[in-house]
């Protein structure tokens, strides 16, 4: 059930809405090995994009508590506009979106001229919804197009990869869940400690896909991505 159910939250969970546009499927994860993803819809990949974490620290500094994340907006690799902090329990990120409420992508100036990067730009439409519930945080897809999300907390915690899941419009994922990051241990082998611990971040790409079955092979290639980092705190 999503947050704009009128009965979202309430004391009456016996009350069942049956608004359509108020609730989402949920999206079931497959069960792939940890070698090379069989399927093409996804695609796993240990390897971080150059760059991508340079905003991470923010969350080690003192200063304002009251945030639970904050949002990064990349077209390939270059970052777009400010961090965006979210106090509020559920967030839109969107492109167009008729008096929408939330981290609006069309009113960043953006001065990439690729083809790709306007045409999958002009695609994201109504975007993903962020909602940070009991359990995790939640991310639906309110697009026409799928969105591609990597999360440690979606894989198998042996795992030495973590796949890319394809979630397709109207389906909802528990994209993180701060249980299960906070009980990960951070790998001690060389390969890992090259890289920065991203057990708090979630990486999400419009409509095109990364990882060992794309061409692309790091989200900093994909036209237009999210990097989010909750606050550990």
């Amino acid at each position: 059930r999503l947050c704009c159910c009128e009965s979202y939250g309430k004391a009456h969970p016996e009350l069942v809405c049956c608004n359509p546009h108020h609730l989402s499927r949920l999206c079931e994860l497959a069960d792939c090995p940890d070698s090379v993803p069989s399927s093409t819809e996804t695609g796993g990949t240990n390897c971080l994009a150059p760059g991508g974490l340079s905003d991470s620290q923010v969350l080690q500094e003192p200063g304002d508590r009251s945030h639970w994340c904050v949002v990064a907006y990349w077209e390939e690799k270059t970052r777009v506009g400010r961090l965006y902090s979210v106090q509020e329990p559920s967030l839109d990120i969107f492109y167009d979106l008729p008096q929408g409420n939330g981290f609006c992508l069309g009113q960043l100036n953006s001065d990439n001229k690729s083809q790709l990067v306007q045409k999958v730009r002009s695609k994201i439409g109504y975007g993903i919804q962020l909602t940070k519930e009991v359990d995790g945080v939640w991310v639906y897809n309110r697009s026409s197009y799928p969105i591609f999300i990597k999360s440690a907390t979606l894989d198998n915690p042996d795992s030495r990869t973590l796949l890319v899941h394809k979630v397709f419009p109207g389906f909802s994922i528990k994209a993180f869940d701060y249980e299960k990051a906070y009980s990960l241990q951070r790998p001690n082998d060389h390969e890992f400690m090259q890289q920065p611990w991203t057990g708090f971040t979630v990486q999400i790409s419009f409509v095109k896909g990364w990882g060992q079955c794309y061409t692309r092979q790091f989200i900093s290639s994909c036209p237009c991505w999210l990097e989010v980092i909750f606050n550990n705190r």
